[in-house]
Order: structure tokens, then C-alpha cells, then sequence
């Protein structure tokens, strides 16, 4: 096992919040994950696709990133998806992680 340099190994209790919520249209089921590690950002994961980003309040207002990540098709559920990341993740400051 000599093949790879390990780059962190790191464990901690994390804090995990799942919601679940509607709007109009869509049904939304997503698990957030509160660590230390990346730069404070949450870690959300879809529980419905699988796919997962790390979001901060400026990630938030990027729809663009929003769709891409998460596979939303309308521009309007991107604006619903912020909208509700706005009310639900803190709104920290970014912390250095390496020095």
C-alpha cells in the first residue's frame, strides 16, 4: 500500500440534520452535514439523486451551480432550492484550513 501519500485522515462527531420539504412542483429529501473540515462549508447531499456539493451563501446564490449540482432542470426550482439553503445553512465565515 505503498502507492498512495495519505493527504488527511481525520475523524470527528459531526452534526447531521435530514429535511425533507415540498413546493409547488417538487418533493426535495436532503442530508446536511455540519464538520470542521472543508472550510466550515456544509457538506448536502440529495437523498433522492445521490449527488452531493459543499455550499456556502455565496455557492447559494450561484443558480447556475445550484442546477448543475443538483440536476434541476428550471430556473425556478433553482431559485426555490437557495431560497430555502438561505433559511436552513449558517452563514459562517469561510476558516483556513491549511496553513
Amino acid at each position: 500500500m505503498n502507492y498512495f501519500e495519505r493527504l488527511y485522515d481525520e475523524s470527528e462527531k459531526a452534526k447531521v440534520r435530514f429535511v425533507g420539504f415540498t413546493t409547488d412542483d417538487f418533493r426535495y429529501d436532503f442530508g446536511l452535514v455540519y464538520t470542521n473540515m472543508f472550510f466550515g462549508k456544509p457538506l448536502v447531499i440529495c437523498m433522492q439523486t445521490g449527488r452531493s456539493t459543499l455550499l456556502d451563501p455565496q455557492d447559494i446564490q450561484d443558480l447556475d451551480h445550484l442546477q448543475k449540482v443538483f440536476s434541476i432542470r428550471t430556473r425556478k426550482e433553482a431559485e426555490d432550492l437557495a431560497e430555502f439553503f438561505k433559511e436552513t445553512l449558517p452563514s459562517m465565515p469561510l476558516e483556513t484550513q491549511y496553513e
